[in-house]
């Protein structure tokens, strides 16, 4: 693997030009460019909001900001990882005429995606400021905010790793890209991000097993979904079932489970990557 991390390191500007060609192309003769990454979450918190807010009474304050701590990073773990499925077949018949490290191909998808998110972070802090100034109240950020870098970099091995594999897997079984579409839908509604964590620790089946709350965490996007909201959305009461309860602290070793899986992703992933890419001239 040493041998594979000096290779991509030398056609490093490579996958600089890449991940330019990458965000380039995805904003090519449109108008308000950028900004279209931004119109789905945006569209869809007003959505969320308006439901479970207005429609379901829902009076807890800065919710839409709870939604969307959560959701755009939910949101680049999906762009990327489907991005990155079908990063190979689209490079095929330069991969069969030019040497370069194959692994660039994945990893310009994964990282203009993740330029997106750290982007999409910014607006959303325009967005906590813009609140604070309209309706005053506690600071829109506490010192929590600088564990950002820490949950951003956990996020980013996790994904690089599942990048990697089912970019891998993809190239020669095409049908794991719409496992992965399905998969990923699925895993929308098994995340805190229509709702909280404080919602599952109250929930009848984990007062009753409450190792399912545990077990529930063990999902790692769980996991930095929830810890995200607890990094860039000052704690506060939460509102479920009716009530306010306590806001759950986030839990460090929980984080730190999900850091080392991260990792464990990470390096498999590039692994199998690896093994598996002097096989791509072959497919047909």
């Amino acid at each position: 693997m040493r041998t594979e991390l000096k290779e991509l390191w030398r056609f490093r500007e490579l996958l600089f030009s890449m991940v330019e060609r990458e965000i380039r192309i995805r904003y090519k003769n449109s108008f308000f460019g950028f900004f279209w990454s931004l119109l789905n979450p945006l569209v869809t918190i007003a959505v969320m909001t308006v439901v479970f807010k207005f429609i379901l009474d829902n009076p807890m304050e800065s919710f839409s900001s709870y939604i969307l701590a959560a959701y755009l990073p939910y949101m680049f773990f999906q762009l990327a990882i489907l991005d990155s499925a079908q990063s190979v077949i689209a490079s095929l018949p330069v991969v069969k005429k030019v040497y370069f490290p194959r692994e660039i191909l994945p990893l310009a998808s994964l990282i203009s995606n993740f330029i997106h998110l750290l982007l999409a972070l910014m607006v959303f802090f325009v967005y906590r400021l813009v609140l604070w100034a309209i309706f005053r109240g506690p600071a829109p950020f506490t010192s929590s905010i600088l564990l950002l870098p820490i949950v951003l970099l956990i996020q980013l091995a996790l994904t690089v790793g599942v990048g990697f594999i089912v970019s891998a897997l993809n190239t020669f079984y095409e049908d794991v890209k719409y496992i992965t579409a399905v998969v990923l839908y699925l895993l929308f509604f098994v995340c805190p991000i229509m709702y909280f964590s404080e919602t599952v620790a109250a929930a009848s089946i984990v007062k009753k097993y409450p190792w399912i709350y545990a077990a529930y965490h063990l999902n790692p996007i769980a996991m930095l979904c929830t810890a995200y909201r607890n990094v860039l959305v000052p704690s506060r009461p939460v509102y479920v079932k009716g009530a306010y309860v306590d806001p759950i602290p986030l839990d460090w070793g929980m984080l730190g489970f999900t850091g080392v899986l991260s990792l464990v992703v990470l390096v498999g992933g590039y692994a199998m990557f690896n093994r598996m890419k002097w096989r791509f001239v072959e497919r047909p």
